[in-house]
């Protein structure tokens, strides 16, 4: 397994970019997506609850909504969830790593990403173009698929994208 990661400036690039990966046989359980939330979340009885266009009824915990970051996203994938990480304020995250991330609330997002692979210096780049509003692209996959992944990203206005892991490096 290889992980490759790039970075978005632009909420529409990044649904693009995800619709694109799921267009060409990526799967939800490949795919993560990490934002800061920009305000728009709510919590409500330790639940997430969504503003904004998608009304204040829907749980953003199960998916049904991401309004706050990433609204076109919420019926590509899955598990999503928010979480508060020391440091950056709130995020949310989509995918795999939203469950790994809410186990390593103390290691950052840099700390989640170690555990993908990613050296911690790089982890730490990354975690601060998160923080300064940079929306996190990170495809978990084979090693056969990851220059897909990574073109796709690149394709879509990511920046940044590196592979780390697997034979290719």
């Amino acid at each position: 397994m290889s992980t490759v990661i790039g970075v978005f400036n632009q909420t529409e690039a990044a649904e693009k970019a995800v619709k694109a990966l799921r267009d060409k046989g990526f799967t939800e359980n490949e795919i993560s997506i990490i934002a800061k939330d920009q305000g728009k979340t709510k919590t409500k009885k330790g639940d997430m609850e969504v503003g904004g266009d998608f009304g204040t009824n829907e749980n953003i915990a199960d998916g049904t909504a991401w309004g706050g970051a990433l609204g076109g996203l919420a019926g590509i994938l899955a598990g999503v969830g928010a979480l508060a990480i020391p440091g950056i304020g709130p995020i949310v995250a989509a995918g795999p790593l939203a469950g790994a991330l809410s186990g390593a609330v103390t290691g950052g997002v840099a700390g989640g990403l170690i555990d993908l692979g990613i050296p911690e210096d790089r982890g730490r780049e990354y975690e601060n173009k998160l923080k300064a509003g940079g929306i996190l692209a990170v495809i978990e996959t084979s090693d056969e698929k990851v220059n897909e992944a990574s073109e796709i990203l690149r394709r879509n206005g990511a920046q940044d994208v590196e592979t780390h892991g697997g034979e290719n490096n």
